[in-house]
């Protein structure tokens, strides 16, 4: 099982972004990874991506766009840069111990799995305790992130889209549906819930991955639907897709997680009780 590529979009937010490449450093040791700097404005984020790739120039690489082509277009031109799996990470997240062996290890467990989503604190239907509700980074992610892995084997329950914080894409879906559409949704947003719903729609499909977590600090809520405040996110969205408020709607009033959640939560409990 070869590990996922990593591929990290930055626009900015230096000191979030200084926060994330320090964890992913730690924890991602022969990792392949990509920063793609989509022509930051603070003086600060060039430098300090340079100095990074230059600290292992075996395993990492600098893309720099011509000009601010948004997160979409970063994203595949993250994806096209390599040719087996891909994880996408957002600049402002803190990965853990072994997230992206346990990514991979889900996308190849499977392989009719097009993505895969880690728990997080900040993660809309994958949020961790709280389906929907962003919660602050965990004082200790890595021992959080440990205590959810120790909690019985993964199962990789199936979800209706992935959640763009961090997911990781098999190559399989990426040749079979393509990447995600530019020029639908090139301010983002909406990109990768549109991606799920083609995979799904190929006979694919979008699972958590249950035994990994990554912190999340996130910018303002845009809600369970994922998409930012713009009415043309959601309208492209269900243009293409248009039973898709239906069907995140139903997938939180039903909350399937739940169950899963409520048993980590017991024995972190346990695991953290006296004697």
């Amino acid at each position: 099982m070869g590990m996922p590529a990593v591929v990290i979009p930055v626009f900015n937010a230096l000191p979030r972004l200084r926060e994330c490449l320090s964890s992913v450093a730690r924890y991602s040791a022969d990792a392949e990874i990509l920063l793609i700097d989509d022509a930051s404005t603070d003086p600060g984020v060039r430098p300090l991506l340079e100095q990074w790739v230059q600290d292992a120039p075996q395993q990492r690489g600098l893309l720099v766009n011509d000009r601010n082509r948004g997160f979409v277009h970063s994203a595949n031109r993250g994806m096209r840069h390599f040719k087996g799996d891909v994880v996408l990470l957002n600049s402002d997240t803190l990965v853990t111990p072994r997230w992206l062996e346990l990514l991979g290890r889900c996308l190849a467990s499977d392989r009719r799995i097009a993505s895969a989503t880690p728990w997080s604190n900040n993660g809309e239907i994958v949020s961790f305790p709280d389906i929907c509700r962003a919660g602050p980074v965990p004082p200790e992610p890595a021992a959080l992130a440990e205590m959810i892995r120790a909690c019985g084997p993964p199962q990789y329950p199936e979800i209706p889209t992935a959640v763009g914080f961090c997911m990781a894409l098999s190559r399989t879906a990426i040749e079979a549906i393509g990447y995600f559409d530019a020029e639908a949704f090139g301010r983002g947003y909406g990109e990768e819930n549109d991606f799920s719903l083609r995979a799904a729609a190929a006979g694919l499909k979008n699972v958590l991955c249950d035994d990994a977590y990554v912190a999340h600090h996130g910018g303002a809520s845009f809600g369970p639907l994922g998409l930012a405040p713009d009415s043309g996110s959601m309208q492209r969205l269900l243009d293409r897709h248009p039973g898709y408020r239906e069907l995140i709607e139903d997938y939180i009033r039903r909350d399937p997680l739940a169950q899963r959640r409520s048993g980590i939560l017991d024995a972190i409990r346990v695991l953290e009780s006296p004697g």
